[in-house]
Parts: C-alpha cells; structure tokens; sequence
C-alpha cells in the first residue's frame, strides 16, 4: 500500500470519531442533516473499507505518549482478518443508517442516536485495525459508551437496559484490562503480531481466561449475555441490529480468534475443553429460552446469544475447518441476524407491537419484509442452500475432526456434535412459531390497514437477504478469496462431507416449482366452497378464531425437569447481573443494621477494630 492508502488508516477511524462526537451536542431539530450525514459518512467508510482490502498491507503509527526514550503509541496496521471483518462492519453500518431515516423518524434523542451510530463505527474500525492491544483497548470502551448511549436513546424504559449494559460489559472490559497487563508482563510487548505466549502455567492461562470473559461477554455468549435480551426487549430494532446482533459479535469473536491465534498458543486441553462446554452450553440454553419467549426482539435476542455458541464451539476445536466454520458463521449470523432484527423492527413499526400474541397474517400485507423474513430464518434454522447451513456445517466438520484427537475436547465430540445439531432444529421450531405468529395465521381486525414498510426500511432487509443466498450458494468462491487468506490457510486440509451447492440449489428450486406448479393447477381445477367460520350454526368473529403461535411450546415449560429450570429463569437465578444486586443488597442489608445511630454500638465496633490492628502487629512482629 502505498502512502496515498496509507493515510486513509487513520481518516477511517478519526473522521467519524470527530464526527460522531460533536453530533452529540447538535440540536436535535437537525435531525434531518444528521441523519443525511451520518448515511453519507457511514457510505464513505464503507467504500474506504473495500478500497484498503484491496490495496493490501500497511501500518500507520500515532505515537500518544513519549518518556525517557520510550513511546506509547497506537499502531493502526492492515491484518488480513481486520481488514476482511472491516467491510461488513462498515457495510452494516450504511445499511442501519439507512434503515433509521424513517424506523427512527419522530424518535427523540436523534442527535445522540445518529452520534452513537459513527462513534461505534469508528470504535470498531480502531479495534479491526489495531496491532497492539493498548489501542485496543482504548477503541474498545468507545464501543462499550457507544453501545450504553445507543440504548439510552429510547428514553425511560431503556435506562435499565443501559445501566445493566454498561455495567456487564464495562465489568468484562476491566477484565480485558487486567488480561492486557499480564500478558505485557509475561511477554514484555503489547503488540498482537508478535510472537505467541504459551497458555501452559498459571498467569499465562489467568491471562488468557481475562481476555476471553471480554470477548464471548462482548459477543453475548453465556453465562454473561443477559444484557442481550434485556437490551433487545426495550431498545430499537436499529440498535439491536447493528450492536449486539451484527458489530459486537464481529468484534467479540474477531478478538477471541486474535487470542486463540495469535496472542496465546493453547497448550492445556481444559481451556480447549473450557471453550467447547461455553459454546455448547450457549447454543442450547439460549435457544431453549428463546423458544418460548412472546416478544418478537426478546426472542430474537435469545437467538443472538445460541448462535454465537457455533462461532466458540468452531474456534475450541482447534481444527482449521473448524475455526474457518467459526469466523464464517461471524459474518453469516450478523448478516442474517441483523436482518430479522430489521424486519422485527418494520412490523413493529407498521403495526404498532411486537407481541407475538398480537400479531399475524402480515405475510401479504407486508410481502418484502414477510420474504426477506422467510429467508433469514431459514438461513439462521440452517437449512441449505443458505449461508447459515455452510458455516454450520463447517463447524459440525471442525467437531468430527477434533474426534481424532486422544485429549482435550475432541474426546467428548458427540456430546457437542449433539449439542450443535440439536440445537439447529430447536431454531427451525422456533421460527415456525415466529412466521406463524407474525406473517401466516389470521389477521387480527386491529391490523387490516398495516401497509409495508417504506422502500429505505425494506431495501437494506433485502441486500442482507440477497447476502444469505449468495454467501450460501458461492460459499467456495467466499472460502478460497476472503476467508483462507484472511486466516492465512492456503486450502482445508481434512475436510470431508463438502455438497455441491450448484447442483444442489439447482435441484431445490426444481422441487419448488414443481410444487408450486401442482399447487396452482390443483387450487385451478379444485371448486371450493369458501364460507364464514361458524359453530353451532353461530357465525364467529375472525377474532374470536385466532389461534396464537405463543402456545406452540408452551408445553415445555411445565414438563418435569425442565418447569424448575424455567421457572428459575424467568426470576434472574442465572442471571450474574442480578445475583450480583441480591449479593449488594444483602451487604447494604448488613451494613445498615451494623450502622444504626447508637453510640454504644459504634463504640464496640472501634473497640473492637483497634483490638484487631493491635493483633495484627503483635503477630507482624
């Protein structure tokens, strides 16, 4: 890269920080500049994303700090995974922007919404661009504000889900702190590109478990993801699309690859075994809650968290299928993700809920977001020839060819095997009940006048649609230009089980028509008699016949076994963030009895502190 491309580094980063800071004080009734601005400053960035893929390798120094000859600088440097992940961030940024002229149209905080969208923009970029971990960090808690005053923009109702936000991820981020400075003491160098340190004694693997908290917290992997469906329940459909369902998982599990492969080499199996019990656990658990869940984001937050099992699970293999399957299904989970979030935020807009309960038979009142719809929860179900089903399989691959191993994970690999595939089918099931519920059972009187979105709302749910079916049916071209150069492996090694996705595809649409064909002459030959719904002679009201998808699994949570489990679930027992508040409140409980205004009391409790201190140098002596 020459030094024209080479200044672009800090311009992709600085420009929509200064940018995106300054909006935060603007008035909001420019709300139409910024938000004209911020579509035109996220396009800019995308485009500057592609042209430094394509111009290769370069580095850009931005020395902070100097003293007594040494300097601290952030060192901005094109790593071919970096720059790979850096399109679809910015892509996504474009799109989500677009999307907000008319989903955030009439929305208060708009200065500070369109602000937040360039601040994580530019926060993200640092981190993509970063090769030592001090810029890193600094890029990373732009994210983390970010993500806090993205979600504070729905006004009251989201200062919950902020706070908790801003507390849990702002706690992992202390911990990515901690993990720094001991592997700068371990290996004396902050730099990412530099020689690898054996996770195989104590503060190395410490350090190593520091570092992932942040990662798989900042994706919204388990046991720390219960800011997701908290966020997802009260903040936008813009927010949730482009933080938790799109960029926090490309930076979360870009930052678990770095660590995995080029901070740490991974020596003991039980933090390979560590990575595959999160993973596993994660697809499973998430998506059993998800599945019974009536709120269309709430749901699709739980789904958010069981997919990012498959990218860990892909990476604790350790196998170059494997870890491939992991970063592809990144990108595949935030294309397909952050467009069912795009589409719940659309029906929601149009119809005024996103209660399951109160909703349905959109699916002909709102055709582009009801296909797009249909398209991204097929690909996130897995089911071929969509990108979802590729990565899927890479990683069902990477946990067969771990088998081989003796130790470690690989030894336990039907139990993740089961884990992953059992945990597709729990998908599939959960979204019948979803496009039941929302596009394909009656609709209620109340929505007969729902309309579809507006074209900026439903034309970015149809690029990131039109990205599933591509990625899924040219997934050969994806893996031999983007991802084997990305993570600098010439071909796959190993791989057994790869389908021809011509042929196949080919043969499924076949199938379609011919269904499609016997379905239309059939419904053409056929005389049916179409009346009202009656009972008994009475006939009844459409509303009255409405069946509502939310019962499809209600069962589940009353079988045995599992109606504890949920019951459990539902009060936060598994929730870190509120046992951390019953621990809080139990000590303040404590604290308030101890301190209650006596003077006697207080004078035990002096007394009996200075006989402590008096114990203690007696013994130090």
């Amino acid at each position: 890269m020459d030094n024209v491309w080479k200044n672009i580094l800090p311009i992709t980063v600085f420009v929509p920080l200064i940018t995106g800071f300054v909006m935060l004080f603007l008035p909001g009734r420019l709300k139409g500049c910024l938000s004209a601005l911020t579509v035109a400053v996220s396009v800019l960035l995308f485009a500057v994303s592609v042209a430094i893929y394509v111009a290769g390798p370069a580095d850009y120094v931005i020395p902070l700090v100097e003293y007594d000859g040494a300097t601290l600088s952030i060192l901005l440097t094109v790593s071919p995974l970096g720059a790979l992940l850096l399109m679809p961030a910015m892509g996504f940024g474009s799109l989500i922007s677009l999307y907000s002229l008319r989903s955030m149209a009439g929305a208060k905080h708009t200065a500070l919404f369109y602000g937040s969208i360039l601040l994580t923009l530019a926060g993200a970029a640092g981190i993509l661009l970063s090769d030592n971990l001090f810029g890193l960090v600094i890029f990373w808690e732009i994210v983390t504000v970010s993500l806090y005053l993205l979600i504070s923009t729905g006004g009251e109702k989201t200062k919950f889900a902020a706070t908790k936000t801003f507390a849990m991820i702002g706690l992992s981020d202390a911990a990515l702190l901690l993990g720094v400075f001991m592997f700068w003491g371990i290996s004396g160098t902050l730099s990412i590109s530099a020689t690898p340190v054996a996770a195989d004694s104590a503060i190395p693997i410490a350090a190593f478990l520091l570092l992932m908290t942040a990662a798989i917290t900042k994706a919204g992997a388990m046991p720390f993801h219960t800011w997701v469906p908290t966020a997802g329940e009260n903040a936008s459909a813009s927010v949730m699309a482009l933080l938790p369902a799109a960029i926090d998982k490309l930076l979360g599990i870009y930052l678990l690859v770095v660590i995995v492969r080029r901070i740490f080499i991974v020596a003991t199996p039980a933090l390979s075994i560590t990575l595959s019990i999160i993973g596993s656990a994660t697809i499973i658990i998430a998506v059993m809650v998800a599945m019974v869940q009536h709120d269309l984001k709430k749901l699709l937050s739980f789904h958010a968290v069981s997919q990012v099992g498959y990218m860990i699970l892909g990476i604790a293999t350790g196998t170059p299928v494997g870890i491939i399957g992991g970063v592809f299904h990144m990108i595949n989970n935030s294309i397909y993700k952050c467009c069912l979030f795009l589409c719940a935020g659309a029906v929601e807009k149009q119809a005024g809920t996103g209660q399951l309960d109160q909703l349905g038979g959109l699916g002909n009142k709102m055709a582009f977001t009801f296909s797009t719809c249909l398209i991204a929860a097929l690909s996130i179900s897995g089911i071929p020839p969509l990108n979802g089903f590729v990565s899927k399989w890479m990683v069902y691959q990477g946990v067969i060819e771990a088998g081989n191993s003796a130790s470690g994970a690989g030894q336990w690999w039907p139990v993740w095997l089961f884990c992953a595939m059992f945990g597709s089918a729990l998908t599939l099931a959960s979204f019948v009940k979803v496009m039941h519920s929302v596009f394909l059972s009656r609709c209620p009187s109340k929505l007969d006048k729902v309309t579809e979105a507006p074209p900026v709302m439903w034309i970015p749910m149809v690029v990131l649609a039109a990205l599933c079916v591509l990625l899924g049916v040219f997934y050969k071209f994806v893996l031999k230009y983007f991802l084997y150069p990305a993570l600098e492996i010439e071909g796959l090694p190993g791989i057994s089980g790869t389908w021809d996705s011509g042929l196949a595809t080919a043969l499924i649409i076949v199938g379609i028509l011919i269904g499609l064909g016997i379905l239309f002459f059939g419904y053409a030959r056929s005389k049916v008699r179409i009346v009202p719904t009656w009972t008994c002679g009475e006939i009844q009201d459409n509303d009255s016949m409405i069946i509502p998808g939310t019962h499809f699994y209600k069962t589940i949570t009353s079988m045995g076994g599992l109606k504890q489990l949920y019951a459990w679930q539902k009060k936060g027992f598994f929730d870190p963030y509120d046992q951390a508040a019953r621990v809080g409140g139990a000590f303040i409980y404590l604290l308030r009895k101890l301190h209650n205004g006596v003077l006697p009391r207080y004078l035990t409790w002096m007394t009996f502190g200075l006989l402590l201190i008096i114990l203690i140098i007696c013994q130090l002596r």
